[in-house]
């Protein structure tokens, strides 16, 4: 009987699991990001001091538990050498947030390259894209009028998918949270294609 009630109630409390991605060029501000993210949306949670945040090597994993789903973060260091690994995650994910450091013209081109390598990889065919122009509290940095043209030069390569280019500060937190709820609405419209995994809670 105990087995029963147990499975019954483990099967009443998983969660949906949804992994997203979060890739860009290396200081574009990822673990902020996600920092800010875990800080905004997850109750008692203390984040890293953005001074403590360095650039990451590998991988970083965070999770959030919102509008009853899980989502799984896998933020992915962006140095060229490390941009070569992306693709072992690609099939797994559900989304990605692709980080663009709106302060850095210099290397605007380069991330743009990027972006287009990654959003041409069939295993990312269709699922939702979300591109911040991050550092927006810095004063001379490139706005959202600005970046969208040249991601929207890949507009062949994005094609129908749930697709925002949005402005956010990480290290302020202003537009975290309202990037994360525009990804949660449209990881569920796109579940049928790119379904969750069951997760216990």
């Amino acid at each position: 009987m105990y087995t029963l009630l147990s499975g019954f109630y483990k099967y009443l409390t998983q969660k949906d699991e949804y992994c997203i991605l979060i890739l860009g060029l290396d200081n574009a501000g990822k673990t902020t990001y996600l920092e800010a993210a875990k800080t905004k949306l997850t109750k008692n949670y203390r984040g890293m001091n953005p001074s403590k945040i360095t650039t990451t090597v590998g991988l970083n994993i965070g999770q959030i538990d919102i509008a009853g789903i899980r989502l799984s973060f896998w933020d992915l260091g962006g140095q060229q050498e490390l941009q070569s690994l992306w693709d072992k995650y690609y099939s797994e994910s559900n989304a990605v947030i692709y980080v663009v450091d709106s302060n850095d013209r210099t290397r605007m081109n380069e991330s743009k390259d990027v972006f287009d390598r990654m959003i041409s990889n069939e295993y990312l065919s269709g699922i939702p894209l979300l591109v911040l122009a991050n550092k927006q509290d810095l004063p001379d940095c490139m706005g959202v009028r600005e970046i969208k043209p040249v991601f929207q030069e890949a507009g062949h390569l994005i094609g129908r998918r749930d697709c925002l280019v949005m402005p956010v500060s990480a290290l302020t937190g202003e537009g975290v949270d309202e990037g994360i709820k525009w990804l949660v609405e449209s990881i569920k419209r796109n579940s049928i294609v790119r379904p969750p995994k069951m997760e216990d809670t």
